[in-house]
């Protein structure tokens, strides 16, 4: 026989009445769903050799970090709360791990460096012509090294494109204006992508569709839904260090 789901509000007056750790890992157990969809959705991006417990466990700490410095008071969803911290605390683990090869890290400096200069010459979107002959390579060798540096996209800009901002409640105003402020770069660098980086990066971030899903809906492949998805991080991470150039 299943045991009773917990009134998660009785919980969490509970908790605010008094902090203690039992009652705190109640609440961390009906939240665990929470966990287990950022860490697969993160999951599904990355190379096989990352380990999914890994995120798993990185996500929980995130979440019990989350239980403790929420504020009921506040009136804020927990969910939107404690979404941003598991995420960030799986990201912060990904890139202690240093998972990414060095010659993958270097293949990821030089396409970025080529799209930076090409678009800032052009003043438009290169194409896939222009780019692959600004790296000497031909279109199959083009497409080989998109697939290489895909995985690394999975981490640069997952805090940015989110709905939610990751701020902190203990945020001030000022990193609110800073968030506001890459939030609109981000926006404008979205408006300026072709069509279909733009609706890859639509369906992948603000509607949280698989790559598979999306590959689906616009009847491609999924390797070409991926190549879309690293043409548009990198451009957009080129318009984010434009915008740190600036100040």
């Amino acid at each position: 026989m299943r045991e009773p789901v917990e009134d998660i509000e009785a919980l969490w007056r509970a908790y605010e009445a008094e902090k203690t750790v039992d009652v705190r890992n109640r609440i961390a157990e009906h939240y665990l769903p929470l966990v287990r969809l950022v860490a697969g959705r993160i999951a599904i991006s990355l190379p096989q050799h990352v380990d999914r417990e890994d995120l798993l466990s990185s996500g929980f700490f995130g979440l019990l970090d989350a239980i403790e410095r929420y504020e009921l008071a506040r009136g804020n969803k927990f969910e939107t709360y404690a979404g941003v911290r598991v995420r960030g605390a799986m990201l912060d683990h990904l890139r202690a791990k240093d998972w990414i090869p060095v010659s993958v890290r270097q293949n990821i400096k030089r396409y970025e460096k080529a799209v930076a200069h090409l678009e800032g010459t052009l003043g438009r979107t290169a194409t896939d012509e222009e780019l692959a002959a600004e790296l000497g390579l031909t279109q199959e060798g083009l497409r080989h090294l998109e697939s290489q540096v895909s995985a690394a996209t999975v981490i640069p800009l997952e805090e940015y494109l989110r709905t939610d901002a990751p701020v902190s409640l203990e945020d001030g105003p000022v990193e609110h204006a800073e968030w506001t402020e890459v939030k609109e770069t981000l926006a404008a660098a979205i408006e300026k992508l072709p069509e279909k980086e733009r609706t890859v990066v639509a369906l992948y971030y603000y509607d949280e569709m698989t790559l598979k899903e999306i590959a689906a809906i616009l009847h491609l492949s999924e390797a070409r839904i991926s190549q879309l998805h690293t043409k548009a991080i990198f451009r957009m991470r080129g318009s984010l260090a434009r915008m740190n150039d600036e100040e």
